[in-house]
């Protein structure tokens, strides 16, 4: 891969093995300027490959003569997927690169875990604003020689309420670091941040493309629990699919699957991180030549799968980010020859993910019918949520929620299938704690993990707030949620 920049031997190396065959718009642009030593303001869409924008010079930045124990390049990002997806690319731009540490520190992982990895020193960390001001409350992280800030999905975070954490976070670094900033749009508040603690930023500006491949054709097939295998072999069968991919967003179901689908007569072969490279050579051996019908693969190991005769792509489980799922369709429809992708969707929740995905890749996703599998839609008849409803008593908290929800109905059945969706958690701040509805929900989806799309609406009163979380998750929550700090001052939920 031709470069324009100069970079160590060993990021060139672990950038071939990561797949790269040549570098996106982002990349190629602000890699050279964020080396110099630039400021940077990069206006990219999500999927554009702004980690590895910020991840090669921010490894080529790291003076490793310094003590361990003070981070050198700081990452803030909205959420905790996002700050586990960036960790893990710098570790792979690290692959050959010794004597460097880099640690993601997020909500709803417990603070105890977290602590003994700050104390004994990273030079790298890439956190949620959050957790961020808790390390450095707590003198865990250590900012006094800090080179390198980096604010990714800058207008995210600002959406979710961040603001002030984040400005607290760079009016504790040093006056002379750099300051490097992606945001797909540019708001007021991003121009503010832009003016008051970045030094004659140089803008980068990469027109916004649709996201997706024109030649696959993209379809969503909605089944059951527990009968997707059914689903895919049914496709592969009416479809004629000789060659394809299934993607799994764990190593654990790629292990699943692969005898799931062999007990269909499917000759499938796994492929994932923690297999031998010699064994992965050899399945992608035997796939590139046909003797693999099904390569059943996590992202991860899919990144560099350059085969150009796959009929289909089948996102078994949906991707966790926009871009994987626009890598993964990728993969077939190469080299100008017609493929299709397949999402299978079991729940309203994975709708609402299907939706989300819709919406950013601006494209044409289908529905895919399955005869046999109609009649157990996603969506209960109403037989079956009556008959639920009658077998399923609330909690006294459900009661209450019932109680709150009445006003103005006068189906029943329709409050109890509202308070199975929604639990009102309880907040010890209000409107007196000077918080509001945009840092409520940065915390509570900082904390737990769960997207702002999946909280209900919140309500601030003067001395306590409620927020509608999703029931099911609702202990999870309660309990990373509780004792975290909203405006510097610790909350209790339940």
């Amino acid at each position: 891969m031709e470069i324009n920049f100069e970079v160590s031997n060993a990021i060139k190396r672990a950038l071939d093995d990561m797949g790269f065959e040549s570098l996106t718009e982002i990349q190629q642009k602000a890699i050279p300027l964020i080396l110099d030593g630039k400021d940077v303001i990069g206006k990219s869409q999500t999927g554009s490959g702004k980690t590895i924008a910020f991840g090669v010079p921010a490894l080529s930045a790291i003076d490793k003569e310094l003590n361990k124990k003070f981070t050198q390049v700081l990452v803030l990002v909205p959420t905790r997927e996002l700050a586990i997806q960036a960790c893990s690319e710098i570790r792979k731009l690290m692959k050959y690169t010794h004597d460097i540490k880099t640690v993601a520190v997020y909500g709803g992982q417990m603070l105890s875990k977290q602590i003994p990895l700050m104390r004994q020193g990273s030079q790298i960390v890439v956190g949620t604003p959050g957790r961020v001001m808790d390390h450095i409350d707590r003198k865990t992280l250590k900012l006094q020689n800090l080179k390198m800030i980096v604010l990714d999905e800058a207008d995210e975070m600002l959406n979710m309420g961040f603001r002030e954490d984040i400005e607290k976070i760079l009016k504790s670094t040093p006056d002379d670091r750099q300051t490097v900033l992606f945001s797909a749009t540019m708001p007021k508040e991003i121009l503010d941040i832009v003016n008051n603690y970045q030094k004659e930023p140089v803008l980068i500006e990469v027109a916004k493309k649709q996201m997706t491949v024109e030649t696959v054709k993209q379809f969503s097939v909605e089944c059951p629990k527990g009968k997707k295998v059914d689903a895919l072999c049914h496709i592969m069968e009416k479809e004629a699919v000789k060659l394809g991919i299934v993607f799994c967003n764990t190593k654990k179901m790629v292990d699943m699957l692969v005898p799931m689908l062999e007990e269909k007569d499917i000759f499938a072969r796994g492929l994932h991180g923690d297999m031998r490279q010699r064994d992965r050579d050899k399945v992608m051996k035997e796939f590139r030549k046909g003797g693999v019908q099904l390569l059943v693969s996590t992202d991860v190991a899919a990144r560099g799968i350059d085969v150009n005769n796959v009929d289909a792509v089948f996102n078994y489980d949906i991707p966790t980010q926009t871009e994987y799922y626009v890598h993964r369709i990728g993969r077939t429809g190469r080299a100008g020859k017609a493929g299709e992708s397949y999402t299978f969707i079991v729940d309203k929740r994975q709708l609402m993910q299907m939706g989300d995905i819709i919406r950013a890749v601006k494209a044409e996703i289908q529905p895919y019918e399955i005869e046999g599998l109609k009649a157990e839609k996603t969506v209960k008849s109403k037989q079956e949520k009556t008959s639920a409803d009658k077998s399923r008593k609330p909690d006294k908290k459900e009661n209450a929620f019932f109680k709150e929800k009445a006003k103005g109905r006068k189906n029943k059945k329709d409050i109890v299938e509202k308070a199975t969706d929604f639990y009102p958690m309880r907040l010890s701040i209000g409107r007196k704690g000077g918080v509001s509805p945009k840092q409520i929900l940065g915390a509570v989806a900082g904390e737990s993990g769960i997207k702002g799309s999946e909280i209900g609406a919140i309500h601030i009163g003067d001395t306590h707030t409620t927020v509608e979380v999703p029931f099911a998750k609702r202990l999870e929550i309660i309990r990373n949620v509780n004792g975290t700090k909203i405006k510097g001052r610790k909350v209790s939920a339940k």
